[in-house]
């Protein structure tokens, strides 16, 4: 199996360029090694090939009257000659035969002693006539028949040390591996700094990818982008043109969202305010018939009992209101309460349209997610399902929790969500507000809350029309939060 690290095509440009000229270097070379061995070899051969031709050319002139008289002495000194004569061929023996392969004389007495026949194991070693280089046994072998008036009166067998020659091809070979290894390793080392040099500007890039990742898009420093040229300073140009205007967009889609927070909570206001001003009018009324007819007993009662409910009435609203709005900077964790106070603020979107309230808190206990900030979420979420319903129909909150997260479900009956919002709030990736849609900041706000608490959001079907939008938020590890 191979992993990251060893898979060629995982590794960075600056590894395999440097490596793809190293492939070709040794290509490139073990071509060129061959065909300058081959060369050397075959002139090495030719050459040889011209001195033995030239040597036993030489043999047979002088031998010829020898053999003819079968002087062997006169023989003996002509090898002895010849030798010194063709010191360059290195013969390391050579052997003349009358007719019938007798040996006549021989540099090598002891081995081939005259008088005696050549041993055929020997003959077949030699050619017809010319040279033969048995580089395996470091020798070369060369015969010559000696002929007088067509008449064919010996031979004349030598053998050549062929060894400087082998090791002249050793020394040649050794020395263009060393010069071709030396000569990639300087390609490769160029190779490599180019190659860095030519990708710094990518790096550059990725680097500042990298970081808008965690943030707002960093645009690229000016004196960077004056330091390159030609395509990359375009690019980086380019980029930074892109990271404004995302940026900018951003700013915008904050700015925006914060509005449309502002208008809803203006619209809560207004609403509390309705419901504020209810009891009021009661309580004041109370306060009449106590001033009138206070002396009455069922008067003073009745009148307390109402202006308890009153009073009652606007303590649960303010406290609601205040639970939801006030600073949560300790983090408090979310109760079940929490999430119940949030029909008290959306009672008077309700009581307006006149909308059936279906509700299901399931939650118990304190749960580890921030209180307020899922308040916020799950209540832009029921301010957005009341605006999109029409009125006399229904919109329901169910609230259920296992050992990993909290899910909140919020139905309307509106027509159903757009194709391109849905997409939005359900792929984690798609990072443009929605722009051009009220509802969209409110639920541009609902997403980034649940992305910040590492939360989903989805949008299944409903088969009764309307939309039913989901909120899954994995509950905060206890650990990891006192370990940072």
């Amino acid at each position: 199996m191979f992993t990251a690290a060893t898979k060629p095509l995982s590794w960075p440009i600056t590894v395999k360029v440097p490596m793809l000229v190293v492939l070709l270097m040794v290509i490139v070379s073990a071509v060129i090694t061959n065909r300058v061995l081959a060369r050397l070899a075959d002139t090495q051969e030719r050459h040889l090939e011209q001195l033995a031709a030239a040597y036993l050319d030489g043999l047979s002139t002088s031998l010829t009257p020898s053999v003819l008289r079968e002087d062997i002495w006169e023989v003996f000194d002509t090898l002895d000659r010849s030798r010194e004569r063709y010191r360059g061929l290195n013969v390391d023996w050579a052997v003349v035969t009358d007719g019938n392969n007798r040996v006549l004389a021989a540099t090598d007495p002891t081995r081939f002693p005259s008088d005696r026949t050549l041993a055929p194991g020997i003959v077949a070693q030699f050619p017809g006539a010319g040279v033969e280089l048995v580089e395996q046994l470091t020798t070369a072998y060369a015969a010559r028949p000696l002929t007088y008036q067509d008449r064919e009166i010996g031979h004349i067998y030598a053998a050549a040390d062929i060894r400087p020659l082998l090791q002249e091809r050793s020394e040649v070979f050794a020395t263009l591996a060393l010069t071709n290894a030396i000569l990639t390793l300087i390609l490769a080392v160029i190779g490599y700094c180019a190659v860095r040099r030519m990708v710094q500007p990518i790096r550059i890039l990725t680097l500042h990818l990298d970081r808008s990742t965690q943030g707002p898009i960093e645009p690229i420093a000016e004196e960077v982008v004056g330091s390159h040229g030609g395509e990359f300073r375009r690019l980086f140009t380019r980029y930074n043109g892109l990271a404004r205007a995302v940026n900018e967009r951003e700013e915008l889609a904050a700015k925006l969202a914060e509005e449309e927070k502002l208008a809803s909570l203006g619209r809560l206001a207004s609403g509390l305010a309705h419901e504020i001003n209810n009891p009021l009018g009661g309580m004041f009324n109370a306060l009449d018939s106590l001033r009138r007819h206070g002396d009455r007993e069922t008067v003073r009662t009745t009148s307390g009992r109402l202006l308890e409910q009153g009073l009652a009435g606007i303590r649960d609203l303010v406290r609601s209101t205040l639970a939801v709005y006030r600073d949560d900077s300790g983090r408090r964790r979310l109760i079940p309460s929490d999430i119940d106070d949030l029909r008290l603020l959306i009672e008077p979107e309700i009581k307006r349209k006149r909308l059936t309230l279906h509700w299901t808190n399931d939650l118990s206990g304190a749960l580890e997610l921030p209180a307020a900030r899922m308040r916020d979420a799950v209540l832009n979420v029921l301010l957005n399902a009341c605006e999109a319903s029409p009125e006399d129909t229904a919109i329901s909150l169910r609230a259920v929790a296992d050992a990993q997260a909290a899910t909140f479900e919020i139905a309307d009956s509106g027509s159903g969500l757009p194709p391109h919002l849905k997409e939005y709030l359900e792929q984690p990736d798609t990072a443009v507000a929605p722009f051009g849609r009220r509802s969209g900041l409110g639920l541009w706000m609902v997403k980034r809350l649940c992305q910040e608490l590492g939360g989903s959001i989805h949008v299944p079907e409903k088969g009764d029309g309307g939309t039913l939008i989901r909120l899954v938020i994995p509950f905060e590890s206890r650990e990891l939060k006192h370990v940072a």
